[in-house]
């Protein structure tokens, strides 16, 4: 009987104790945060490098050229500088001009023309890119070099820009050569007309005589 109370109340007091735990895992328990590294990101946007290019790699002195610029920033200021390097041979069509006696006389002068800048500026659009018309007005290499004033990117280019060909001038000694040649011509040309009349006159006389 005692064995059977102590057995019931061993019970009880278990059944009281697994009352609390019971609710404690009932109740729902806190979510965690999300953390923020698991929260999608947007790809991070990288303009693509700037580009500057000309229309024509090689020109003649007193053609122009179009500049295009890309990848630089929106409706900024494009300071563009020009570097001039000669060429490392003459130009074609640039020795001098030799007389009928073997001396030689210089070439007539290139027409003058306006110094282009070494320095001038471009402006941008919604898109980043530029166009810019140059004359240039020395020979050799050229190097443009363009850097946004905001963006700070920069981009250069090379142009090449040749002599044009003079015609050779024309001299008394230039002249002189094709003027004793017709001189020759005429005065032959005279000698071979007075023998002709006389070897007629001749025939006309002999024809007479018989």
């Amino acid at each position: 009987m005692r064995l059977s109370r102590i057995i019931m109340a061993l019970t009880v007091g278990l059944a009281v104790a697994a009352v609390p735990t019971a609710a404690g895992a009932a109740q729902p328990q806190p979510q965690p945060s999300p953390s923020i590294t698991d929260t999608p990101q947007p790809p991070v946007y990288v303009p693509a490098p700037p580009l500057l290019t000309v229309n024509r790699p090689t020109i003649l002195l007193g053609e122009t050229v179009v500049l295009t610029g890309t990848g630089f920033g929106r409706f900024e200021i494009v300071d563009i500088a020009v570097t001039v390097t000669p060429l490392a041979a003459p130009a074609a069509g640039q020795a001098p001009a030799r007389r009928s006696d073997g001396s030689t006389v210089a070439m007539a002068p290139v027409a003058y023309q306006a110094s282009a800048p070494l320095h001038f500026t471009a402006h941008t659009d919604r898109d980043g890119k530029f166009t810019r018309s140059y004359k240039p007005s020395v020979t050799g290499l050229l190097t443009f070099t363009a850097t946004g004033r905001s963006s700070d990117r920069s981009a250069s280019t090379e142009l090449r820009v040749l002599h044009k060909k003079q015609p050779l001038p024309v001299t008394g000694s230039s002249l002189g050569t094709p003027m004793k040649l017709g001189g020759g011509l005429v005065g032959a040309g005279a000698v071979m007309l007075l023998l002709t009349l006389a070897w007629r006159r001749r025939q006309r006389l002999g024809g007479a005589a018989h």
